[in-house]
């Protein structure tokens, strides 16, 4: 299977580290004009050197994904740079806990919900708004949004308006892609599992303990954590040609639960 991005331009938030970055190298690595923000400025600058030193073109920018005006201005220019015109390949990756733990419902403060919330939903919603116009008018395009198996089911994490933004962001996938489709724009879901990929990650397995880590390895089908890359690959499917029919699905990536 040769997939190629030769000439498409791809846009990849929240690519800083972790899947943002991966999925960012990987488009890189397979031909495609990539354009990645975050607000770690550098972080972003590594992930910008990785894409290039893999072979590919990548800018970066400093963005807040919660600010509508500031989605809007980053993917007009990054139009203005694409050979088609419009975004072929939007990558929703932004999102994570800010920092926050689980803690008992009561407890939780209006700011903390709408942080999350905001980051994680309205964040894809805001990026798919400003990609659309360009994409229906080419009649072409693929937006992925990379939810968590917390939008399936209940969090590790604990946090409710994690699993909340969450399930929400995958049903707004199948309503966009209905609302999408006739444009012949695509629009598909990945569902990771638990992987070591960030701080945040990295900060909740160390909670665990040495059992707890055993014992979540072992609700894994192929016994073992997943990496970043596994990530990326996914969405390069659900971008390439191969994935031209495949709209609204979720694909979960998780080793096998």
């Amino acid at each position: 299977m040769n997939i190629e991005f030769t000439d498409k331009t791809i846009v990849v938030t929240g690519a800083a580290h972790g899947f943002g970055r991966a999925i960012a190298v990987a488009f890189a690595q397979h031909g495609g004009n990539v354009w990645a923000c975050d607000v770690l400025a550098d972080e972003l600058a590594e992930t910008q050197h990785l894409c290039v030193a893999a072979g590919g073109r990548c800018a970066v920018r400093w963005v807040d994904v919660t600010d509508r005006d500031a989605v809007y201005a980053f993917v007009r220019e990054a139009e203005a740079s694409a050979p088609s015109g419009h975004i072929d390949v939007l990558v929703n990756n932004a999102g994570g806990v800010l920092g926050q733990v689980g803690q008992p419902l009561e407890e939780v403060t209006v700011e903390q919900w709408n942080s999350i919330i905001a980051v994680n939903l309205s964040a894809a919603f805001f990026f798919a708004q400003a990609v659309a116009p360009g994409m229906k008018a080419a009649r072409s395009g693929r937006i992925i949004n990379i939810s968590s198996g917390a939008g399936l089911g209940a969090s590790l994490t604990g946090i409710q308006s994690y699993a909340a933004a969450k399930a929400g962001q995958i049903n707004l996938t199948r309503q966009l892609c209905h609302e999408l489709g006739p444009y012949k724009i695509t629009v598909n879901n990945i569902a990771p599992g638990f992987v070591r990929s960030n701080p945040a990650t990295e900060k909740q397995w160390q909670s665990y303990g040495e059992e707890g880590q055993k014992e979540l390895v072992a609700r894994i089908a192929l016994q073992r954590l997943g990496q970043p890359e596994d990530i990326a690959y996914g969405a390069l499917f659900f971008a390439s040609e191969y994935a031209g029919w495949i709209s609204g699905q979720v694909l979960s990536i998780d080793g096998g639960k």
